[in-house]
């Protein structure tokens, strides 16, 4: 595994993830936006969120790469003996330094309608980053573990019968575990789509924003990596006990 193609996919891939992704809330949050006018729902956004996971993991996968684009899976791919161990630090700050340019390219794109959005009526870090329906924080840790661990699991499971269609499958799973588990916090699943993006919304020039909401962003980091490392743990001791 060529750990330059990693690292440069990594980057490439999350950077078009947060990208596509950011810019599905924005349009819906942000004023005088033609999808604001229009009303996305929580379907739409699903479905955006999901389709950017797709095209993102085809990008990276293309350039060479895995298509991790999280933080947390190649952490726990790697303590589970599914990755290399030493292209673990650079493929990681590669995906957070993609979120991060991504939330960029989101900024730039729509930023006369940041200038007239204020915080209270949309310009907030929730286009970047989650956030809990119900600020309980023990809660919403457990919400972001189970989201996570459903999510990683099933990718895991997806075998030769997803062969090349495989991004796809996981855009589909993406917007399921948002239907069916994002109503509490937001399902982040990756520390790279919250974590950079919500420190670019808290120190880059954007006019009118509202506050980053920093206390909170260790939640969207801690819960999807044990979600992640439970998954793997779980996903080998399957395979062990079954001689899979």
């Amino acid at each position: 595994m060529d750990a330059t193609q990693v690292y440069v996919s990594e980057f490439i891939g999350t950077a078009i993830l947060m990208a596509f992704g950011s810019s599905c809330n924005a349009g819906l949050l942000l004023k005088n936006t033609i999808t604001s006018a229009i009303k996305t729902n929580w379907i739409g956004l699903m479905f955006g969120w999901g389709f950017a996971v797709t095209f993102a993991v085809y990008v990276a996968v293309h350039l060479g790469g895995v298509g991790h684009l999280n933080p947390a899976l190649t952490i726990a791919f790697a303590a589970g003996g599914l990755f290399p161990s030493d292209l673990v630090i650079g493929a990681v700050i590669a995906q957070l330094l993609g979120g991060f340019v991504g939330a960029g390219i989101t900024m730039l794109h729509y930023y006369p309608h940041f200038k007239i959005t204020g915080p209270d009526e949309g310009n907030c870090v929730c286009i970047f980053a989650t956030g809990p329906a119900c600020d309980e924080r023990t809660w919403n840790l457990l919400s972001e573990v189970i989201a996570t661990f459903l999510f990683i699991f099933c990718v895991l499971f997806l075998g030769p019968m997803a062969d090349g269609l495989a991004p796809l499958i996981i855009g589909f799973l993406v917007a399921s575990i948002g239907f069916s588990f994002g109503g509490t916090t937001g399902f982040a699943l990756n520390p790279a789509r919250d974590f950079t993006p919500r420190l670019a919304y808290a120190i880059l020039p954007l006019p009118n924003k509202g506050t980053a909401n920093m206390k909170y962003a260790w939640v969207p980091i801690v819960g999807p990596t044990i979600g992640a490392l439970l998954a793997v743990g779980a996903f080998n001791w399957l395979h062990a006990a079954l001689h899979l």
